[in-house]
């Protein structure tokens, strides 16, 4: 007891000395608070996507590829706190901040009964799947931010989530400045199921960071119903209006 105790006080000390930041207003955090500040996580412009099935983001998909679900957790804009979260992921090297939103997004998904059947406990998804890194981008940043996303989303759910069931073989250039036709031929035939027997007549739920034209997730989903699987939703920490 006394050393837990102990351990309380040095935490609050040195949380005084070098106190932890917002990602969102850069105010410092208090105690309890964790990468954003109550205000910053009370304000995040949410889309609400899952909780109207056919929204703006599932109507991308519409004529080209077979979604069940499309949902999104937030709204990005240039320079707004969206933009600061996905940043401190992807180039920043802070893991921690795309597992928690997984995790806040996970919670929304089974209040809503998107996780879990209302009055029984049958998963609606089989499987979280990330979108995957060339191998080389992932040597270079050591880790995939969409697989932080997806461990998050199912430490809270509970649905198994494989980090290896995809493989991208082409190393593509940056979709950021592409238009839409570019986007899709970019990523067009790129993907590879490497264990077709897990997703074969399974429900997988097919997870990125952000999404903009969809021409990146469409390709990812296209190789999985290849393969068989039985239906492909996605969800995105951000989606791009």
């Amino acid at each position: 007891m006394l050393k837990k105790l102990e351990n309380t006080w040095l935490a609050d000390f040195f949380s005084l000395i070098f106190p932890n930041y917002c990602l969102g207003c850069e105010a410092p955090l208090t105690k309890g608070e964790k990468q954003l500040c109550t205000r910053c996580l009370y304000d995040l412009p949410q889309t609400n996507y899952h909780l109207h099935k056919d929204n703006v983001l599932s109507q991308r998909f519409w004529g080209r590829v077979p979604i069940e679900y499309a949902f999104a957790y937030l709204k990005f804009s240039k320079g707004g706190k969206v933009q600061k979260i996905l940043h401190e992921l992807k180039y920043d090297h802070n893991q921690t901040i795309g597992e928690m939103v997984g995790n806040w997004y996970g919670q929304l998904l089974i209040d809503a009964a998107l996780a879990k059947l209302d009055g029984k406990q049958e998963q609606i998804f089989d499987l979280i799947l990330p979108v995957p890194l060339h191998k080389a981008k992932l040597r270079s940043r050591g880790y995939n931010q969409s697989d932080c996303f997806a461990r998050g989303l199912s430490a809270i759910t509970d649905i198994p989530w494989y980090a290896n069931v995809l493989r991208r073989n082409k190393a593509t250039k940056t979709q950021t400045k592409k238009g839409r036709i570019d986007r899709w031929k970019n990523v067009d035939n790129i993907f590879e199921v490497l264990r077709p027997e897990l997703v074969k007549g399974q429900h997988v739920l097919l997870v990125d960071d952000v999404v903009t034209t969809g021409a990146t997730l469409e390709a990812c989903a296209n190789s999985l119903l290849k393969v068989g699987t039985a239906k492909v939703s996605v969800a995105t920490i951000a989606v791009a209006l």
